[in-house]
């Protein structure tokens, strides 16, 4: 099959022919149809995650066919179409009893713990627990972008933010995931604020239902929001993860308001000096938000039959695999807005 692949961290993103996989007896091997362009597999690359083997093949928000699958699966069979999540929960373990697979104590990241989908197959583990069925009228490059960052934020707003209609909402940093966040939020009936430098980026975010959009470089936004709204949001999320975005989400709410944290905070950020006197004085809540389990996923993709949610809007451009790999090794500086999707692995 063809592959983007890499041998070292930092190195050379190089598409060449590489052995086809096989599933495991619980797995099964996908046939990729669509793949997203994520920052979190330019991380990968980076070497942020060490434990990344190498040599390594990118990628873990996928659509496509079964095309084979392993003697012990039961659920899922040759032919169907899915996407799964980007944690894959062993559906055994405490956090997956308990309905977590999401934080599953033996979770499988393609992309990161094996091969992804920057390739014609990929081969994933716990097929039964983790295959979402596609609907025939999602398409798959419309369901590619679902499985890391538009999952991410459907949980970030419904299940962590607990947001619902007439509740008030910030999002800081409109790329991928914070888009998704505005456009879920927006859907759910909530009032959303966006905040980003790009200009582009906030008309996009008025597109998807933000009622007010903010220049991050406009000075104090924080107060901005808690003087528009009369003191402050019930929920705010850091869609883009700096100290910076976090501490303005804290900063932003209203008493009793939950933050909510997405974005990966890595390097200097990893370790933020956060105003613990706001979470004392107000009762700030804190959350995190990693990914979303498969059982959760038919919500969602039912608000996106019935057209409460449209993430195809999202998805700004469609290119070959070659362009993907070399989009990978420039995600520090690629301007893009929205989900770039691979869906011609021939090139």
């Amino acid at each position: 099959m063809r592959a983007a692949i890499y041998e070292r961290f930092g190195g050379p993103v190089e598409v060449r022919d590489v052995p086809d996989p096989s599933p495991s007896a619980d797995g099964m091997v996908v046939r990729v149809e669509a793949n997203g362009v994520c920052r979190s597999d330019w991380h990968a690359w980076m070497g942020h995650d060490a434990s990344v083997p190498l040599p390594h093949v990118p990628g873990h928000e996928m659509a496509g066919v079964v095309e084979a699958v392993g003697s012990d699966v039961r659920r899922v069979r040759v032919g169907d179409r899915v996407t799964m999540p980007f944690v894959l929960g062993c559906g055994r373990c405490v956090m997956c009893a308990d309905g977590n697979h999401h934080l599953c104590d033996r979770q499988y990241q393609p992309g990161f713990d094996g091969w992804g989908s920057f390739a014609q197959f990929v081969a994933v583990p716990y097929a039964d627990v983790n295959a979402v069925a596609l609907p025939d009228q999602i398409e798959f490059t419309t369901a590619a972008g679902l499985g890391c960052r538009f999952a991410t934020a459907f949980r970030a707003v419904v299940d962590q933010g607990a947001v619902t209609a007439g509740s008030t909402i910030a999002v800081w940093g409109c790329g991928g995931v914070g888009l998704s966040a505005v456009m879920i939020a927006a859907a759910v009936g909530a009032e959303v604020f966006a905040v980003d430098i790009d200009p582009d980026a906030l008309e996009l975010a008025r597109r998807f239902g933000a009622g007010a959009t903010f220049d991050a470089t406009d000075g104090d936004v924080a107060h901005a929001i808690r003087d528009v709204t009369g003191g402050g949001v019930d929920v705010s999320i850091d869609a883009l993860g700096s100290t910076t975005t976090a501490i303005a989400s804290i900063r932003s709410l209203r008493k009793r308001g939950r933050h909510i944290q997405v974005g990966l905070m890595i390097g200097d950020d990893a370790k933020p000096v956060i105003p613990m006197w706001r979470l004392h004085a107000n009762e700030i809540e804190l959350h995190g938000s990693h990914g979303m389990q498969a059982w959760r996923y038919p919500e969602m993709l039912g608000m996106v039959q019935d057209g409460r949610l449209d993430p195809a809007a999202l998805v700004t451009e469609r290119i070959d695999l070659t362009r993907g790999a070399r989009i990978l090794s420039e995600m520090a500086t690629f301007p893009g807005t929205g989900f770039v999707v691979i869906d011609d692995f021939e090139h």
